[in-house]
């Protein structure tokens, strides 16, 4: 029983996701008027979040997946990210930069991960919305990473489909324009919705795959598993919240374990689908200007 964010006549509404995975899939919206919780990052902090969910009342009926409007499923959260915890991203960030190449090998292996702001919720797109590439830069990919849900109490609630849109030129130019390559307007995928943990499959056995079409044509695929991180979940939540409270949640893109190679951008028009097993399927068409 995902939840989700989405738009109808009502205004913004919380939903329940039925048969998520399959043809007759659709999305329910809750009721929430006479509720203890108001939005969906109030009920996703919730002590009894499964129990409540599966509760609450439906407020008209299910929506076909078809013609839902779908939007990303955070509210007042921050969305936070890691980096540097595949071998593959390894890699990829010292390609981008001979100068830094011997930080990013180094926060591969350190105790201390790399963790960086990431976006507001007004940056973020949901499923079928657009993402963005910025007008002063050339070398563009997106990252598929699994996004942790994390409660204000810190507790990993809820995981979905993130895309950690990056400026590889911009970050390679100086690894102090970090800020500038990730962070901007529709700088941030996430969706369709949020699956809760007991609706995930054994953590080393999650999958994660990209497709980018252009013109009706695959330009580029790849596929990691979590298996292939470096660090693990709680690892990376602890660091986060050091010193560092999370008063309505959060969300943490974990790394990602798939990089286009260093010949590939996105280009406008672009469809950027990413796969996660448990969760489901994230589509977002690139845009520019």
């Amino acid at each position: 029983m995902p939840l989700a964010r989405i738009l109808t006549a009502k205004g913004v509404q919380v939903a329940r996701v039925l048969n998520a995975h399959s043809a007759s899939g659709a999305a329910q919206p809750l009721d929430l008027s006479n509720a203890p919780v108001k939005s969906l990052s109030e009920l996703l902090s919730h002590p009894d979040l499964v129990a409540l969910a599966e509760s609450l009342p439906a407020d008209g009926a299910p929506i076909p997946m078809d013609q839902v409007n779908w939007l990303p499923p955070i509210d007042d959260q921050e969305v936070w990210a890691a980096g540097v915890t595949y071998k593959r991203s390894q890699a990829a960030r010292m390609e981008e930069s001979e100068a830094a190449a011997s930080c990013y090998d180094r926060v591969y292996t350190a105790a201390r991960p790399e963790i960086f702001f990431k976006a507001t919720p007004g940056r973020c797109s949901g499923h079928l919305g657009m993402l963005r590439i910025r007008e002063d830069a050339h070398w563009n990919v997106p990252e598929p990473e699994l996004a942790l849900v994390i409660s204000k109490r810190g507790e990993i609630v809820g995981f979905t489909v993130g895309n950690d849109m990056s400026s590889r030129d911009i970050e390679g130019d100086n690894p102090l324009y970090l800020p500038q390559a990730k962070l901007y307007n529709q700088c941030c995928g996430l969706g369709p919705w949020i699956a809760l943990p007991h609706e995930m499959p054994a953590r080393k056995e999650i999958q994660i795959s990209l497709s980018i079409q252009r013109n009706e044509e695959v330009v580029f695929e790849g596929n990691t598993s979590v298996a292939q991180m470096a660090r693990d979940f709680e690892d990376l939540v602890q660091w986060l919240l050091r010193d560092n409270d999370m008063h309505q949640g959060a969300f943490l893109l974990t790394g990602t374990g798939v990089v286009p190679n260093s010949d590939f951008t996105l280009q406008r028009g672009d469809i950027v689908d990413i796969s996660i097993s448990g969760i489901g399927t994230l589509t977002n068409t690139i845009v520019q200007g």
